[in-house]
């Protein structure tokens, strides 16, 4: 059999090839393709991670202004205000399934005013709990918050310089976390007692003078359970703003690569024993 005989039969035998897509194909293509990443996005950011950054300096030093972190939204389970536009066949207080958050954690939630806000805080009191600021100082159930001063820090914002305390506070059940305090003399350094409601938080912004939290009982107040978002987890990018979108030689610089995947979930005492004992009640 000749070589000529040989590549006619294996020609024939081989499976012809599949026509070119036509223009029409090729969008119709390209339209599911898209689709298809739409919906997986949408899934992911509604049912387990939801990205978010950081706009103002209210839960410095934790966040600072031009961060980006994911929030884990299974944490909490899921109420109406976990779904776009809050469309959602869950009742109005209910989540599903019902998990507690702990004080300590870094909680986006919907602003009770506006629930179209999403806000960014700590959680410092639980239901049922007493919250009070007496001259700069934070008191848990009648109980004061120790602090240890850890020096004073120089804070750059809007082109002005502030002198700030940095302080590391011990929460009751031991998470540790730093927080900024200009004066123990500002504007809600001197609050009423607060009594935390079933089924509400009180959240405070680690940034403690500079922060609109539950102690403005107007603009925020108690948070009600079903306005949690979710919590926040790592930061997946940070910059420091001094490039814009189009300066794209000045983004290598701009970028803080040292907080990059960057935990936010607090550290919590390992022993039962360690979270009751927490730290001294007196100073």
């Amino acid at each position: 059999m000749t070589d000529d005989v040989k590549l006619t039969k294996k020609a024939k035998s081989a499976k012809p090839a599949n026509p070119p897509l036509t223009p029409r194909e090729e969008w119709s293509e390209f339209a599911r393709t898209a689709v298809i990443a739409i919906i997986l996005a949408l899934l992911v950011r509604t049912f387990l991670y939801e990205p978010f950054n950081i706009p103002s300096g209210s839960m410095k030093p934790t966040l600072e202004i031009g961060d980006y972190l994911f929030v884990s939204k299974p944490a909490y389970g899921f109420s109406r205000y976990s779904f776009p536009f809050a469309l959602a066949p869950i009742e109005k207080g209910q989540r599903v399934p019902h998990k507690e958050p702990q004080r300590g954690d870094v909680i986006v939630f919907k602003l009770p005013t506006n629930p179209g806000i999403d806000y960014i805080k700590r959680l410092i009191g639980l239901p049922g709990d007493t919250i009070q600021v007496i001259d700069g100082r934070l008191y848990i159930n009648h109980r004061l918050v120790h602090r240890e001063p850890l020096g004073l820090k120089k804070i750059e914002e809007n082109g002005s310089t502030t002198t700030m305390m940095e302080y590391l506070e011990t929460l009751p059940g031991g998470v540790i976390h730093r927080i900024y305090e200009e004066s123990d003399e500002e504007m809600l350094d001197n609050t009423p007692e607060f009594v935390v409601p079933q089924g509400h938080y009180f959240m405070m912004g680690d940034n403690r003078d500079n922060s609109q939290d539950s102690r403005v009982q107007d603009l925020v107040g108690f948070v009600p359970y079903e306005n949690l978002v979710g919590r926040a987890s790592f930061l997946f990018f940070s910059t420091n703003g001094y490039a814009n979108l189009m300066e794209v030689w000045k983004w290598p610089w701009s970028i803080r690569y040292n907080r990059i995947f960057q935990s936010v979930e607090p550290v919590r005492p390992a022993t039962p024993e360690a979270e009751a004992a927490g730290k001294p009640a007196h100073e």
